[in-house]
């Protein structure tokens, strides 16, 4: 197993072609209670593009710390002073808005969750707080975009912190990208990850038991409208439509092709 260890004291960001401007993120409004009747957590939200509306299910089968789907504390802004864009540790050259509402899920157990969404989308932001002495592992590869107390960042409510992208070789064309604390600068990371391409699903693993972190998910669109827009962004092909490779193609099929070539005509 090999590892390839990006710290990140200063954020150098490579955006791809297609998705290298900033944009304004559709973030998931997360509604209702724990729908798993058992220890596990499952909860859903919406995403509302503005074409289309996607349901986002989350599970965990460890559960979590807790779930706040309205009202309660705003742990999206700036060092506990509201909220300022300018200097959130949120937003970037590529994500213009921060978290949406008070939405958000609370961690606290170290294992396996995901990220289901209705259908494809390209290029999710991950927004998260208090990384502190924690790590998850993804199954995607992913860019750091932005962290509280660099680049000019404002800390997030909690503190500032450093974080380090680490790729693990499995083998067997097989990689593993995690993003651990690394306590640079101190020891509270907040910040935003984008993953490339299009898709349905996201699969992470938290790597230890913690008091707690938390996270929400937003999309920059939906895979079809994206690809029509954006032929040569990863995850689509030239006749704007996303990859087969992606699992919602089994479900859109013909129907996302049909979309595509109508906005042609």
């Amino acid at each position: 197993m090999k590892k390839t260890t990006r710290a990140l004291g200063t954020l150098a960001i490579a955006l791809c072609s297609g998705a290298a401007s900033a944009a304004p993120i559709f973030w998931t409004d997360w509604t209702g209670g724990d729908l798993d009747a058992g220890p596990g957590f499952q909860a859903q939200g919406t995403i509302t593009t503005g074409s289309s509306s996607v349901t986002v299910t989350y599970t965990n089968a460890q559960g979590i710390g807790f779930y706040q789907p309205s009202g309660g504390i705003d742990y999206w802004q700036n060092n506990r002073a509201g909220r300022n864009p300018a200097t959130s540790p949120y937003t970037s050259a590529a994500v213009d808005n921060i978290p949406t509402d008070t939405d958000i899920v609370a961690l606290s157990k170290k294992g396996s969750q995901t990220l289901n969404f209705s259908q494809a989308i390209a290029n999710p932001v991950f927004a998260f707080v208090s990384l502190n002495g924690n790590g998850y592992a993804f199954n995607r590869d992913f860019e750091l975009l932005s962290l509280g107390g660099v680049d000019g960042n404002d800390c997030g409510y909690w503190g500032c912190g450093g974080a380090s992208k680490v790729v693990v070789d499995l083998g067997g064309g097989n990689f593993e990208y995690q993003l651990n604390s690394n306590d640079v600068g101190g020891t509270e990371p907040h910040g935003a990850l984008r993953f490339l391409g299009t898709f349905d699903t996201v699969t992470w693993r938290s790597s230890s038991d913690e008091f707690w972190n938390g996270f929400t998910v937003g999309v920059q669109d939906t895979a079809v409208d994206f690809c029509s827009a954006n032929p040569t962004a990863p995850g689509c092909t030239p006749s704007g439509v996303p990859e087969p490779g992606s699992l919602a193609l089994l479900g859109l099929g013909l129907a996302g092709l049909a979309i595509g070539r109508r906005r042609k005509l």
